[in-house]
C-alpha cells in the first residue's frame, strides 16, 4: 500500500516517523509519502493562499498548486481523500474500508480550506475526525494514517492485535494488565492467571459488553440492527 499526504506544512508529519509506524515504513510493509503542495506554486514567492471571492475572512488555498500537486502523484488507482469538517465522521469500519486500497492520497487543508474546483474535480470523499474544527488538515490526516496503517499486515505485533481493538464487533475493548500480578496491592483478576483460555475468553467478552453498555450503548443497539 502506498499514501501520499499532501500539506504546506511537511514537518508536521514528524509523528508518523516515531515507533510502530515509522518501523513498518522502515521495513517496507507500505509507503508513506509526504509532498509539498508549496514546491508546485508557480508564484515567485511559492503563494498558495488567495482571499476568497465573494468576500469573507481568511485566505483559501489556491487551485493551481493543488491541480499540479495532486497530478504528480495520481494514477488509476489513487483513493483521493480531502480532510474537512464537511466530511462524513471517521470510524474503524472506515479506516477497513480504506486499507483495501491500493493508494490513498490525502489532502490537507489549511486557512479557510481549499479551491472547490479541487475537489470536483479529484475528491472521492472528505472525511471528518470529529464534529469540531482544527486549523488545518495535518492532524487528521495523521489520524487516517495512524488508523489505517495498524490494519497493514505485520505492521502490529501479532496477527490478531487489531481483531481485538474497541470497536470491533461493536464492542469496545476488555481490561488488560501485566507483570506485576500485585501492584501495591493492587491485584490482576484471578481468571487471568488462570491459564484456563476458555473462561479468559468468556471474561473478556463479558467486559466488553458491560463497559460498552455503560459508556457507549449505540454500539450496542448498533450492533442488534
Amino acid at each position: 500500500m502506498k499514501i501520499d499526504i499532501l500539506t504546506l506544512f511537511p514537518d508536521s508529519f514528524v509523528p508518523l516517523r516515531e515507533s510502530i509506524i515509522g518501523r513498518a515504513v522502515d521495513a517496507g510493509y507500505f509507503e508513506l509519502n509526504i509532498i509539498n503542495i508549496r514546491d508546485f506554486s508557480t508564484d515567485k514567492h511559492k503563494k498558495c493562499d488567495d482571499t476568497i471571492f465573494g468576500g469573507g475572512d481568511g485566505l483559501l488555498m489556491m487551485p493551481q498548486p493543488l491541480f499540479d500537486c495532486i497530478e504528480s502523484v495520481k494514477t488509476d488507482n489513487s483513493h483521493i481523500i480531502y480532510m474537512s469538517p464537511k466530511g462524513t465522521t471517521f470510524t474503524q469500519n472506515k479506516a477497513k474500508e480504506l486499507v483495501t486500497h491500493e493508494h490513498l492520497i490525502i489532502i490537507c487543508g489549511h486557512y479557510e480550506g481549499i479551491d472547490q474546483r479541487v475537489i470536483d474535480t479529484f475528491v472521492d470523499e472528505e472525511i471528518s475526525i470529529g464534529d469540531y474544527v482544527l486549523t488545518g488538515g495535518e492532524l487528521p490526516a495523521m489520524v487516517v494514517v495512524d488508523t489505517v496503517a495498524r490494519l497493514i499486515p505485520n505492521v502490529l505485533h501479532g496477527e490478531n492485535s487489531a481483531k481485538e481493538d474497541s470497536f470491533e464487533n461493536n464492542l469496545l475493548e476488555y481490561p488488560q494488565y501485566t507483570r506485576p500480578a500485585d501492584f501495591r496491592g493492587l491485584k490482576v483478576p484471578e481468571i487471568l492467571l488462570s491459564g484456563n483460555h476458555g473462561e479468559i475468553a468468556k471474561w473478556r467478552a463479558e467486559q466488553s459488553k458491560q463497559i460498552t453498555a455503560a459508556r457507549r450503548p449505540d454500539l450496542l443497539k448498533e450492533k442488534k440492527e
